[in-house]
């Protein structure tokens, strides 16, 4: 079976991406970044204008449109209420990250065995595919600069199909740019040329000259084309809102320096490995390919200091990292399956037992928990219980007996079993936690805008799950604390419950309020409030 999976590592990275991601991928609630991107792929859509990109039908330009496009189209084949469609570009990102990760790691002299653990590492590391629901423009950025860099990386070695590579690199690296900017271009790029040129050196650089200024030319032009074009036909509203984003990079959401320095615990259960793996005097004399591992050591570190340096820090930032990561722990992995049966030292075997020991023994314990945690549903996700519930236990027993036995490369690919099992089985478990008996989704308004005849304004900016939900513009008509009253004798208002006092007081000499109905759109028991508005019917006196 093992051998089947490594003789085909494509077919092999597909499966996992179909059954970890693909199955269920309509099952998690929409989050705000996803919701603020799949209102502008339905604007597109709805408006016809599929360059100068609106949330609510005021200018977006923060991201380029590429991701929106792709998904803006994946909703014209499904539909835009079908959030597995609106998700597949995102989730098949991660599948072609995963397949550059393994040409890559081929082109670094690593044999197809290494190469593929390469890829499953990076592909199940947690936030590369959880990034897909928090920030889902990410994956298209970081995913398209690495086969960017994968071309480039030919550029630089190879003598042949010069012009093809650096054309080839140059288009991939302006979809990068298409998709978020600058951002893959510091965090992704900049650190592998750093690391390229410590340790593989800019050999024949002189004599690709003109090949590589056309792929400079190449990615400009690809990558700026959009950015010149909406600075043109929209000046006011480009340079405001890149104004404000370049302020954030030094005044919102400022973290110290050494806010990214657990960066490795992003990688989930992989997290004692890829600490090891950058236990660099140690793992450097047991590596055969001494000159590839230095190249992720030095590419992951690089890019952690290089985003380190950027006052404004997020953890899904450190996405790009596990990018180069997941190649270095790679090492580490390959080390213990060639060598782990004769290894002695307890300072090397103690770890090993420790981490995967941990794996096998949450997934025997995760029946009970799960039981403890749906109690009462447990008849409502009976069959998802007990499908999680076997296949953990007998993963678990099996990575305990391969670990006794010191099979290291099956206690991996069990390992990897174990998390596609968890999203294949479990994952509509989560279904359990929307327990809000106040929840009312916002897009039942339309039909009180239907029997009332009016036109519903926000009070502020409305938040984008609520906007998304209901298929529609919601003008804020409150601006730089200033109420900009709609000239409609009769109209309909959203407020959160903090500015209703405000907002009533300002209006109750010319207006009767009359409150209809309360949307909250929490799924779970925690309430945020950004999530509930009031709806009011404003009539002049």
């Amino acid at each position: 079976m093992i051998k089947t999976l490594e003789k085909y590592p494509i077919a092999t990275l597909s499966i996992v991406i179909i059954l970890m991601l693909l199955i269920h991928l309509d099952v998690p609630n929409v989050t705000i970044m996803e919701a603020r991107n799949f209102i502008t792929a339905r604007e597109i859509v709805n408006d016809n204008n599929w360059l100068l990109t609106t949330m609510n039908g005021e200018p977006r330009y923060q991201k380029p449109p590429l991701p929106t496009w792709l998904t803006a189209i994946s909703g014209l084949i499904f539909g835009f209420k079908n959030l597995f469609g609106l998700r597949l570009p995102a989730a098949l990102m991660v599948l072609f990250l995963g397949i550059f990760g393994y040409y890559l790691s081929l082109k670094l002299e690593l044999s197809k065995k290494h190469s593929l653990n390469n890829s499953l590492l990076l592909i199940t590391s947690f936030y590369v595919f959880a990034i897909i629901s928090e920030a889902p423009w990410d994956i298209f950025a970081h995913g398209l600069m690495l086969a960017g860099l994968y071309f480039l990386f030919l550029l630089f070695e190879k003598n042949k199909s010069v012009w093809k590579n650096a054309l080839l690199s140059g288009i991939f690296i302006g979809f990068s740019i298409m998709s978020k900017g600058p951002v893959s271009l510091f965090a992704v790029f900049l650190p592998f040329l750093i690391s390229y040129g410590i340790v593989i050196k800019f050999k024949s650089i002189k004599s690709k000259i003109t090949p590589l200024l056309s792929w400079v030319i190449t990615f400009i032009l690809v990558g700026g084309w959009w950015f010149f074009y909406v600075r043109y036909a929209d000046p006011e509203a480009f340079l405001e809102i890149a104004t404000k984003e370049t302020g954030n990079w030094s005044s919102y959401n400022v973290k110290p320096f050494y806010y990214y320095w657990s960066f490795f615990t992003q990688s989930g259960l992989w997290t004692i490995p890829a600490f090891i793996g950058l236990l660099y005097p140690y793992l450097i004399k047991r590596v055969e390919n001494k000159k590839a591992y230095k190249f992720t050591f030095w590419w992951t570190i690089s890019a952690v200091i290089l985003l380190s340096c950027i006052p404004e820090k997020k953890a899904r930032y450190l996405m790009p990292v596990l990018i180069p990561l997941a190649l270095n722990t790679g090492f580490y992995i390959q080390y213990l399956i060639e060598n782990f049966k004769e290894l002695t030292s307890k300072k090397e075997t103690l770890p090993v037992f420790f981490n995967f020991g941990l794996i096998a023994t949450i997934a025997i314990t995760l029946p009970i928990a799960l039981f403890f945690i749906l109690k009462e549903d447990i008849q409502q996700y009976l069959i998802n219980y007990i499908l999680t519930s076997i296949s953990a236990i007998l993963i678990g027993v099996l990575i305990f007996k391969s670990l006794i036995k010191k099979r290291i490369l099956q206690v991996f690919y069990l390992t990897i079993l174990f998390m596609v099992s968890i999203f294949l089985f479990g994952l509509p478990i989560s279904k359990s936690f929307n327990k809000n008996d106040q929840f009312k989704a916002i897009n039942s308004l339309h039909t009180i805008e239907t029997n009332y005849k009016i036109n519903t304004y926000s009070i502020g900016e409305i938040a984008p799950e609520l906007l998304w939900d209901y298929n529609g513009i919601l003008k804020d008509i409150y601006k730089n604390e200033t109420l900009q009253i709609p000239l409609e004798t009769n109209f309909g208002l959203l407020i959160m419950n903090a500015d209703i006092e405000t907002i009533t007081a300002e209006l109750n000499s010319n207006y009767n309020l009359k409150l209809i109905e309360t949307y909250n759109l929490n799924v779970g028991s925690k309430m945020k409030e950004r999530l509930i508005r009031q709806f009011y019917l404003v009539s002049k006196k």
